[in-house]
């Protein structure tokens, strides 16, 4: 999977300091998730305000929150991706680099759990999956949890 970082934060230490779990992370959704090795994905790293403006803009929800997904294609979970579209772009992530450390201090797990877990949250909502139903919910967190626990950032140990 080819990841694009930016975003206002993504030269900050605190982001060098989870980047590599992220990238194992999706790596590893990647590969689970059976994606074409050039899939594209565009990951932005802002500051809470920055993801709080982007959450009122574009879902007209004014609140923050941890993470964002702008996927550019139509899909279900485990239905074929379009396989003429190479390489195959999903679209945008948005992570509130604030979010990260402030939940895995709350968790009680690291950063780079915190990042990753938020990073594949993302990636699966460009899929499709979804957590309206308590059913949608659970698959898409046992997902969550398998590819987290492959990528050596398990619940709890972290």
């Amino acid at each position: 999977m080819n990841v694009e970082t930016s975003g206002s934060q993504a030269g900050s230490a605190r982001w060098r300091e989870v980047a590599p779990a992220v990238h194992r992370a999706l790596e590893g959704a990647a590969e689970v998730l059976g994606l074409p090795p050039d899939t594209e994905l565009s990951l932005a790293v802002m500051d809470a305000g920055e993801v709080h403006s982007l959450n009122r803009r574009y879902r007209q929800v004014d609140a923050p929150t941890d993470v964002l997904s702008f996927p550019l294609l139509e899909t279900q979970p485990g239905h074929p991706l379009p396989a003429d579209e190479v390489p195959l772009a999903l679209g945008d992530v948005v992570l509130s680099l604030e979010h990260v450390y402030r939940q895995a201090e709350a968790y009680g797990h690291s950063p780079q759990r915190e990042a990753a877990f938020l990073a594949v949250h993302g990636l699966l909502h460009l899929l499709g999956y979804d957590h309206a139903s308590p059913g949608e919910e659970a698959r898409m967190f046992a997902l969550q949890e398998e590819i987290l626990e492959g990528a050596g950032l398990p619940r709890h140990g972290t």
